[in-house]
């Protein structure tokens, strides 16, 4: 018998019921599939070998202590660390990359829309950046973890999107927001469809509303979302909408949109694989067209820094997969830099 779990990664918490489901599967042999088996953190990794090959990577505490600390935090062993971890995983992955096994896939180009902050957009940006730079400082100095400080820059990247988002304010529509409206009739005008992917349903509301106002027509998929599979499968016709709103999460993994050719990012996920796998629901077999994407971005706010959080992420991800050097994540400095004056 033969237990197989696709998309592995969301058994990554140890404690979820999904995990806890999937951990009592009986089988004889064990395969896990992801094309994201490092989200965030290299804890990622502990339950999906705990249910492939259990006890390799040591217990919880132990693979924390001797494995995964060492390495995202930079400490002198880190390098060691990181050697031990590969000699303990490579024998039980086997890794194939998208233009191995799709070489005919069009190409995918990732590009950046930049937009400034209007006068008021700015005023409250700069509030809400020195309140939360003041918590987070307090905070790192009495020894909190770094992650724990990642929370507090909620309302500063609802306030990059679109002051509506942040309790207490208002406003009919937002710098990003227009940028967004300008691009996408631009690209409706050349007979493209697009993806428009958000981390939060309130924006994707709002986009919404503006894009009904344009007489754009849009079909919408969330974590609220039932009839799925009845959205996706209008979508793929000639005939469907010519925008999709999706959730990131909800809507980035398990759906096939190639009916579209462009995907816009509005807001920056902390973990760059989410928007990756996002991104596949266009560039994957199946499509035809030359993929682009689109990552909005204002500019002289923590979104430009959140872009190199990222690049550590994916860093941490392929040094442990691939065996190559170079940074080791997400440090203390890192996080203090999204605050830099």
């Amino acid at each position: 018998d033969t237990a197989v779990l696709d998309e592995a990664q969301t058994i990554k918490n140890p404690d979820s019921q999904i995990a806890k489901a999937a951990h009592q599967l009986k089988g004889q042999f064990r395969i896990a599939l992801s094309g994201t088996p490092i989200e965030n953190r290299l804890d990622d990794l502990w339950s999906q070998f705990q249910f492939i090959n259990p006890g390799l990577l040591g217990t919880r505490e132990s693979f924390r202590e001797e494995l995964a600390d060492p390495i995202s935090s930079a400490s002198h062993q880190a390098s060691s660390s990181l050697t031990r971890l590969r000699k303990r995983i490579q024998p039980f992955i086997l890794r194939r990359l998208k233009k191995d096994v799709a070489p005919e896939l069009p190409s995918k180009t990732e590009s950046l829309l930049t937009c400034e902050l209007s006068s008021s957009e700015r005023e409250l940006y700069d509030a809400l950046f020195a309140s939360a730079r003041q918590e987070v400082l307090a905070n790192l100095s009495e020894g909190e973890s770094v992650f724990s400080a990642l929370e507090l820059l909620l309302r500063l990247r609802q306030a990059c999107c679109h002051p509506a988002l942040v309790p207490g304010q208002s406003a009919e529509s937002s710098s990003k927001l227009e940028l967004l409206l300008e691009s996408l009739e631009s690209s409706i005008q050349s007979g493209h469809r697009a993806l428009v992917f958000s981390q939060w349903t309130s924006y994707l509301d709002l986009i919404g509303e503006k894009l009904g106002d344009a007489g754009i027509r849009f079909s919408r998929i969330d974590g609220s979302t039932r009839e799925r599979g009845e959205i996706v499968e209008s979508f793929q016709k000639e005939s469907g909408s010519e925008v999709m709103l999706l959730s990131l999460k909800a809507g980035g993994v398990g759906l096939t949109l190639t009916a579209a050719d462009h995907v816009y990012l509005m807001d920056s996920w902390w973990n760059p694989a989410v928007e990756n796998q996002a991104i596949d629901r266009v560039h994957r077999i199946g499509q035809e067209n030359p993929v682009f994407v689109y990552r909005l971005i204002t500019t002289n706010t923590v979104e430009e820094k959140i872009l190199s959080l990222q690049k550590a992420k994916l860093s941490l991800a392929t040094q442990a997969l691939e065996g190559v050097d170079g940074g080791t994540g997400l440090t203390r400095d890192d996080l203090l830099s999204l605050f830099e004056p």
